[in-house]
């Protein structure tokens, strides 16, 4: 684990509701193409989520990811995966 990821890694445990941060992560568009974009906005909650959409799938079967709900300025709810790729600032 970098630098950068391990401080973001720190960053997302300590986040509690209302604090407001800036996420900037990794988008990818078809097979080769990838977007960076930022998103900024007041967390509600984090959270552990289970799915079974993975590429690589463990045998148990069980995979998690770490996601942030935001509320935005304009009032939107929007989800983001935390990854090795994230950014995560609190402003």
């Amino acid at each position: 684990m970098n630098t950068a990821e391990q401080a973001t890694r720190s960053l997302y445990e300590q986040l509690e509701p209302g604090d407001r941060v800036e996420v900037v992560h990794g988008v990818t568009v078809g097979s080769s193409a990838a977007w960076t974009t930022t998103t900024v906005g007041k967390v509600l909650r984090r959270e552990r989520r289970r799915h079974g959409l993975h590429f690589r799938r463990n045998a148990d079967d069980k995979v998690y990811s770490d996601v942030l709900i935001l509320a935005r300025d304009d009032g939107e709810l929007t989800t983001v995966t935390i990854d090795e790729y994230t950014r995560l600032r609190k402003v």
